[in-house]
C-alpha cells in the first residue's frame, strides 16, 4: 500500500488511536471540534494506519504548521518529509508557509530535517527560503 496523505476531517476510532500515539498528550476531542476551513488537520496514512500529522492554520494565502510529529518508529524513512510537501501542493494558494519551531526530537535533529525541506530559522519559527 502506498504512503498518502489525507485531510482529517472526522476521525475513526482507528485515527483516534493512532493519533494518541502520534501526539500522546493531545485533547482529541478538542481537537476535532477546532476543525474547519481554517484548521485543518493532515495526516499520513500507510496500510490503515495514521504515521504522523500536523495542524495547519491557515489564514488567506499565509499557513503556519504546528505539531508536526511522525510516530518515533516510523522516523527517517522520509514521512514528514512527504507529509510537509503534501500539505503544501494541497494548498496552492498559500504563498507564505511557516512551522513552529518546536517538536518532541532534539533540536538539531529538528534543525537538520527542517533545513532539507528547504525552511530557514527565524526567531521562534522556521519559514519556507524560497518564500521569505
Amino acid at each position: 500500500m502506498k504512503l498518502t496523505i489525507i485531510r482529517l476531517q472526522q476521525l475513526s476510532e482507528q485515527d483516534r488511536s493512532d493519533i494518541r500515539k502520534i501526539w500522546p498528550q493531545s485533547d482529541i476531542d478538542a481537537l476535532t471540534a477546532r476543525l474547519d476551513e481554517h484548521h485543518q488537520l493532515y495526516a499520513a496514512r500507510f496500510n490503515d494506519r495514521l504515521l504522523g500529522a500536523a495542524i495547519v492554520l491557515i489564514s488567506n494565502t499565509r499557513a503556519r504548521i504546528s505539531q508536526l510529529e511522525v510516530r518515533e518508529v516510523t522516523r527517517r524513512r522520509g514521512v514528514g518529509l512527504y507529509l510537509l510537501e503534501d500539505i503544501q501542493a494541497q494548498n496552492p494558494q498559500v504563498e507564505h508557509w511557516s512551522v513552529a519551531a518546536a517538536g518532541s526530537s532534539s533540536p538539531a535533529v529538528i534543525s537538520a530535517f527542517m533545513q532539507s525541506a528547504g525552511f530557514v530559522r527565524r526567531a521562534d519559527e522556521w519559514v519556507l527560503a524560497a518564500k521569505i
